[in-house]
């Protein structure tokens, strides 16, 4: 061949031959990054090299990395770009709309204005109004005979219904027809949620959702209509009709159930029209609404245990974007009946931010979750497929909603109640169907599932903040013997008496499975140290898997839930899952709003022990459920009252010790530790006095201001004590502190120093230590710890000094990160 005859010049361009490219190319894929050894056997292996010199090999394959880099950069940019590009558009539709609104009220103000200062001309209006009718009473005049009888009894009826809810749900998801106001802590962008609005003054309560995702407009609108797959309050949705409609639409008429979200009040039904059609812009409309005595709708009485709701109308519209992205604008806007439940728990069923968390977030979090599945750049260990697991939250969640409402028709019944009613005590007697509805094995249950339940209402505790220590503490509230009996129950084991020994955990250790996109839902598995039981000769470990969701302290209206579930450790697909846990739904301030603000340790120095600017109340809906064996029915259903009553003890005491607004006119100290001012004012004397600079840098630092600024300050600062045989734990930190250790100030003195320090940071530390012994102080350079949660921190560079108390001992050691940030 003329190429192999040809002698190469290295300093030269070198033109390889196909079949040459054709053989880099395949052990590019094998080995994109081969050493000296690997590329000198690739030219023994390949005869077709053996001209080239390993040198041009090399330069070969930094080429082809360097152009594969540039492709996939290049794609993500082009992403990034058509992200943009879509959500300008929706910001300039969005823009739109406030304008028109801007405009409506610029006009009702003038009028307003007009009518005060001159009445006489405003009557002469009113007639002249009342002669020629114009804009919207023209509209609702012209509207009846443009369609035929509203009868849903026919199918001209059931048209003229769907025709009237298409323009209804339009008018709400593109214009004014809805006073819109943003919702709190919503902020527009490419890898955003999306733009999310709720009602203000309207009938019922209303949530309005702008979003981009990656799926065809078909594939949003089939995931969308599968209402249970996403909508955790959705019990049933059943299609009793289907009727086509011109354009390739559709008319159905559904009937569905949803969940009560806690045991203090009765679920909802509906009957509904959904109406599915195309558009002339090439959008796809899904628009609902109620059918009722005012639509024509069928009338009858809701089910046993079922309150009859209502759905103004409501839907999605659709829009393709760049061929495989669509544009969503969602609308829910339902009247939930609110006078049928007590006057405390109304704002469940009247806040327009939490209709917004619980059905329109939900769906759009939904849509982007599975675009990122589509797209195969969710990798989750254990070899299990994202839909799997996603699967086996929806069961969590459906597992503690049957157990929260107990329903007739799943099996459960009351039992009576020992004279006390702050436990509710059902039981299933035979609980297969209920098993069957959740996808599990119904044959590792032998006997029957008793669940006792209860509600309360706290004052001043976060959801995500209760939910969060309840998660990192366990041992301050289970029981680790009920545990493990509940765990040995679902392996078939015999039935035994669990109060008969209690039985300690060593330990509890979370295993991360999978997470939401958005981070706001946690799949995890629970191993409990060292259990055992009456009958067992030998202790082990046992396992329980968790759902974790609604961390996020500033997500307005968001509820918090922790559930979990006994399963054999061979985690099968049909695993049987009995949920329990808690859940936290928060109840509407009641006027200034300051719900999300920074809930810290110097709050009430600001506001004063008197002040009520800070007003959350929250009901908390607790549920546990156990197997049981016919014969030991009785003893099994005091312990389960029992236990949850105990539980019900145990949460009471953590919301006194962590509600931010009960800390009183000083900061509470942790036990064993000075005064928080003391604290600070030793923190920040020693550092002056050993590396010779002033932490803090202020004109006065004496009483609240210093422990402000400390507390305030944008360095981790965190304190830790000095023992000679134990490891040092944790026992103040600021603001930020906390925040980098993903803890709160009551949960911090069960965190040990050498738990947050890789091992790189704690061979440094431990090399240093004795300089800091000596000197009084050290710098420590950039490094990478962890969180609470397991998340890495990085820092940039570190200071460890000792504190010194009035007498000049030591009396525990301080750390400040600088510039840390999670990665």
């Amino acid at each position: 061949m003329a190429s192999s005859s040809k002698q190469m010049d290295t300093s030269k361009y070198v033109r390889y031959t196909p079949e040459q490219v054709e053989a880099l190319e395949k052990f590019y894929m094998e080995c994109p990054k081969p050493s000296s050894l690997k590329r000198q056997q690739l030219i023994r292996e390949c005869p077709i090299l053996s001209n080239i010199e390993p040198k041009q090999i090399k330069v070969w394959f930094q080429n082809r990395r360097c152009r594969e880099k540039q492709k996939t950069e290049s794609s993500r940019l082009q992403t990034v770009n058509r992200k943009l590009s879509a959500m300008n558009k929706l910001l300039m539709e969005e823009n739109e709309r406030l304008q028109k609104q801007v405009s409506r009220f610029v006009y009702e103000n003038g009028y307003m204005k007009q009518q005060l200062t001159n009445p006489a001309a405003v009557t002469a209006d009113l007639k002249c109004d009342s002669v020629v009718p114009t804009g919207h009473h023209q509209q609702q005049q012209n509207s009846t005979p443009l369609h035929p009888q509203r009868d849903a009894n026919n199918p001209a009826g059931l048209l003229a219904i769907a025709e009237e809810t298409l323009t209804e749900f339009l008018s709400k998801a593109t214009g004014t027809a809805v006073n819109w106001v943003q919702m709190p802590g919503m902020k527009p962008g490419p890898d955003s949620i999306g733009i999310v609005a709720v009602s203000h003054n309207c009938d019922g309560v209303a949530a309005r959702a702008c979003g981009l995702v990656s799926l065809e407009p078909m594939r949003v609108a089939k995931v969308l209509k599968d209402r249970p797959s996403w909508f955790r309050d959705c019990r049933c949705l059943e299609v009793v009709t289907v009727l086509p409609t011109r354009n390739d639409g559709t008319i159905e008429l559904i009937y569905m159930q949803t969940y009560a979200p806690t045991t203090m009040v009765a679920a909802r039904d509906f009957w509904l029209l959904r109406y599915t059609t195309g558009l002339e812009d090439g959008s796809l409309v899904i628009c609902e609404r109620s059918l009722n005595t005012t639509t024509g709708g069928p009338v009858g009485p809701a089910a046993p245990s079922f309150v009859r709701a209502e759905m103004l109308p409501s839907g999605y519209l659709i829009r393709p974007c760049d061929g495989s992205s669509s544009i969503i604008n969602i609308v829910d806007h339902v009247d939930l009946d609110a006078r049928s439940v007590p006057e405390v728990l109304r704002p469940l069923y009247d806040s327009p931010q939490i209709l917004a968390q619980r059905s329109t977030i939900a769906a759009l979090r939904h849509l982007r979750q599975i675009a990122q599945e589509s797209s195969g750049e969710t990798q989750y260990g254990g070899g299990r497929q994202p839909a799997v697991l996603r699967t086996f939250s929806q069961r969590m969640c459906r597992g503690f909603n049957d157990a929260v409402n107990g329903f007739a028709d799943d099996g459960w019944s009351l039992l009576a109640n020992d004279g006390v009613e702050d436990v509710t005590v059902s039981i299933n007697s035979s609980p297969n169907k209920l098993i069957g509805l959740q996808g599990g094995n119904a044959l590792a249950i032998r006997g029957g599932v008793i669940c006792a339940k209860t509600s309360m209402l706290l004052q001043d505790v976060p959801p995500a903040l209760l939910v969060r220590f309840l998660r990192e503490h366990r041992s301050e509230w289970a029981d680790s013997g009920i545990d493990a009996y509940s765990a040995a129950s679902l392996k078939a084991r015999p039935c035994g008496i669990p109060n008969a020994r209690r039985c300690f955990s060593s330990g509890h250790v979370i295993l991360p499975l999978s997470h939401t996109l958005e981070h706001e839902e946690f799949l995890e598995v629970i191993r409990l140290e060292g259990n055992g039981f009456p009958q067992d000769d030998l202790l082990q470990d046992m396992y329980l898997l968790q759902l974790c969701s609604g961390m996020d302290e500033n997500a307005t209206g968001a509820s918090a839930q922790l559930v979990f579930s006994p399963f054999d450790e061979s985690f099968a697909d049909n695993v049987t899952l009995l949920p329990s846990g808690f859940r936290v739904i928060p109840l509407d301030p009641k006027t200034d709003g300051r719900a999300t603000r920074t809930l810290d340790l110097t709050s009430s120095l600001e506001e004063g022990p008197s002040g009520n600017n800070y007003n959350l109340r929250s009901v908390v809906t607790i549920a546990f459920q156990f197997t049981c064996d016919n014969h030991y029915q009785e003893s099994m259903v005091a312990m389960a009252r029992q236990y949850v009553r105990s539980i019900v003890g145990s949460v009471q005491r953590v919301a006194n010790a962590i509600a931010p607004s009960r800390l009183g006119s000083q900061p509470k100290s942790l036990p064993g530790s000075p005064e928080a001012l003391t604290l600070a004012r030793w923190i920040c004397r020693s550092y002056r006095l050993l590396t010779g600079v002033e932490l803090l840098k202020a004109d006065s630092q004496a009483g609240d201001s210093l422990l402000k600024l400390l507390w305030h300050h944008s360095d981790a600062i965190m304190c830790c004590s000095l023992r000679t045989n134990a490891s040092p734990v944790f026992t103040f930190a600021n603001q930020a502190g906390l925040d980098m250790l993903e803890t709160t100030l009551v949960a911090l003195q069960d965190i040990m120093l050498d738990k947050i320090l890789n091992e790189a940071g704690r061979k440094t530390l431990c090399s240093e230590f004795s300089k800091i012994m000596q000197q009084g102080y050290c710098h420590l350079p950039a490094g990478i710890c962890v969180s609470s949660m397991g998340r890495s921190v990085a820092y940039e560079q570190a200071i460890a000094w000792k504190v010194l108390n009035e007498d000049d001992a030591h009396h525990c050691l301080a750390f400040m990160f600088m510039n840390w940030a999670f990665i």
